[in-house]
């Protein structure tokens, strides 16, 4: 694959298309299967509930992976992403009700950078509170 998108057409404060991300227990359960991260917390709410947390949340590292999808979906190739990092600032809770929770992400093109790759910057919030912090990637485009 090859990034679908070229530099010349990118603009500092191009808005990616937004996207939200739903999570549900079954979500979280099917994550610890495939991350052997089996911690309490993304599972058992009288755990979580016990220390300290609102009920269960979800993984940070899956949180992670479903805010750069907005990133991979809009130029096309996972491998353009070069560089990603992220602050944890607020945990995206899970609720058992059925309907789970909602990880809305926003995306934006924040510097052209040399060698055809521009950094862009995200935005995830989840029940109207941001989750990352200082989330950004550096993505290769095309020439």
């Amino acid at each position: 694959m090859a990034a679908q998108i070229q530099y010349d057409d990118v603009e500092v404060g191009t808005e990616l298309p937004a996207a939200s991300f739903p999570v549900t227990r079954a979500t979280l359960v099917r994550y610890a299967g495939a991350s052997g991260d089996f911690n309490p917390i993304h599972w058992n709410e009288k755990f979580a509930t016990e220390v300290g947390l609102p009920d269960v949340i979800a993984h940070g590292m899956f949180t992670m992976a479903e805010a750069i999808r907005v990133v991979t979906d809009w130029v096309g190739d996972p491998g353009a992403v070069v560089e990603y990092g992220v602050r944890f600032t607020k945990p995206v809770v899970v609720p058992n009700d059925g309907q789970g929770a909602l990880i809305e992400v926003t995306a934006k093109v924040a510097a052209k950078l040399d060698d055809n790759r521009v950094r862009v910057d995200l935005t995830a919030t989840s029940a109207g509170q941001k989750v990352l912090g200082m989330s950004r990637a550096v993505v290769a485009l095309a020439p």
